[in-house]
């Protein structure tokens, strides 16, 4: 008798702008790692938001949280338009506490830097990101400004919007942990806690007090620390010092994007969204609403992010074959976007839909047994 594949339930949320694109990119390497996947579908984003009067409708959450795993695109949030970020709330209703962004050079990408190998792991839950925030001119936001200012001794000014900066030992305790075992799961040697606990000693100082107990938990892994502005320094002129990088909110926000830039930029970036029971994957850069439907955008960072997922999914050999065909393309350098070229005018450059064609050939290749 023939062995019987898994088939993994998985909702797909392909997002909006350039997120259809690039999401069917993702689906087609996926399946042609030969993994068996039964894909369900969901809607969210701006256009359901006119249909249905929420970009993230119910039903959207009952799918994930049937499914335990789910792959979205990109989705669009107006700045400045009072609609919180979509990304933020599906992670604070389904408790995704810890944000995964591994940072890797591969040959062949146009940066400044190689052998670059670092993990960013960032608080999702707390921080500015919570969301808790007072309109300037607003009844509620005046009383607060004259309750803070009476409390504190500090005066703000009248026409002052307020956003409240919550860090508990709970979540603190929680994606310091999160970062260790992470770090000794994937034979990583070194945690470093980023704060700004000289300036912020009552919300970065019990992070980091919080780290600093921690650690002593995991003795076989080096613990070290760093002042966020630093960091950024560090990042810059020593990043292969640095291995596991754990944070609050806020700073996990700026610095992946700044670990981003060190390997070739956002379309290189993966993430994991990940909580006790249910784990959402997704690349790092925005839906680019431009470029929708150009077939120019770079698919790979989704793509890693589905290397990621079949990794959660214990496929650890499609996962290698997945990241193994990515990244030859990359090396070869023929059938990739404007963004990989050395020059971004480069006529050679190929769409989206072309790159997922490339991959596509070169598993089935990988896959087909060869004969003597």
């Amino acid at each position: 008798m023939g062995c019987v594949l898994a088939v993994h339930k998985v909702t797909m949320i392909p997002g909006d702008g350039v997120g259809p694109e690039v999401s069917e990119a993702t689906r087609r390497v996926l399946e042609a790692t030969g993994v068996q996947f039964d894909w369900d579908v969901q809607n969210a984003g701006l256009a359901v938001m006119e249909k249905e009067g929420t970009p993230m409708p119910a039903h959207v959450l009952e799918s994930i949280r049937r499914n335990k795993v789910a792959i979205k695109g990109p989705l669009t949030t107006p700045i400045g338009k009072g609609i919180r970020s979509v990304n933020v709330a599906l992670r604070k209703e389904l408790d995704l506490y810890a944000l995964v962004r591994p940072c890797k050079s591969y040959p062949g990408v146009r940066s400044r830097y190689d052998n670059i190998d670092l993990v960013i792991v960032r608080e999702n839950t707390e921080d500015i990101y919570a969301g808790i925030e007072f309109q300037e001119g607003r009844p509620e936001t005046e009383r607060m400004i004259k309750e803070i200012s009476a409390a504190t001794g500090k005066p703000i000014r009248p026409d002052s919007g307020l956003s409240i900066k919550p860090i508990s030992i709970t979540a603190s305790a929680r994606i310091v942990n999160f970062a260790f075992k992470y770090a000794r799961s994937h034979g990583r040697r070194k945690v470093t806690a980023v704060h700004k606990a000289n300036i912020m000693k009552f919300t970065d100082g019990l992070f980091l007090q919080v780290a600093e107990e921690t650690a002593k938990k995991h003795p076989d892994i080096q613990f070290n620390d760093r002042i966020v502005d630093n960091m950024s320094m560090q990042l810059v002129q020593n990043p292969r010092e640095y291995d596991v990088i754990v944070m609050p909110n806020l700073y996990g926000d700026i610095l992946s994007d700044l670990c981003a830039g060190l390997v070739g930029g956002l379309g290189l970036a993966p993430g994991a969204n990940l909580g006790d029971e249910i784990a959402l994957f997704e690349a790092t850069h925005g839906s680019a609403p431009k470029y929708a439907g150009t077939n120019k955008i770079n698919p790979m960072a989704m793509m890693l992010s589905g290397v990621m997922m079949l990794h959660h999914l214990g496929e650890t050999n499609a996962a290698n074959l997945l990241e193994g065909a990515i990244a030859e393309t990359i090396r070869e350098g023929r059938y990739v976007t404007y963004d990989m070229k050395a020059e971004r005018n480069d006529p050679s450059a190929v769409g989206t839909s072309q790159v997922a064609d490339a991959i596509v050939a070169r598993l089935e290749t990988a896959r087909t047994p060869t004969t003597i």
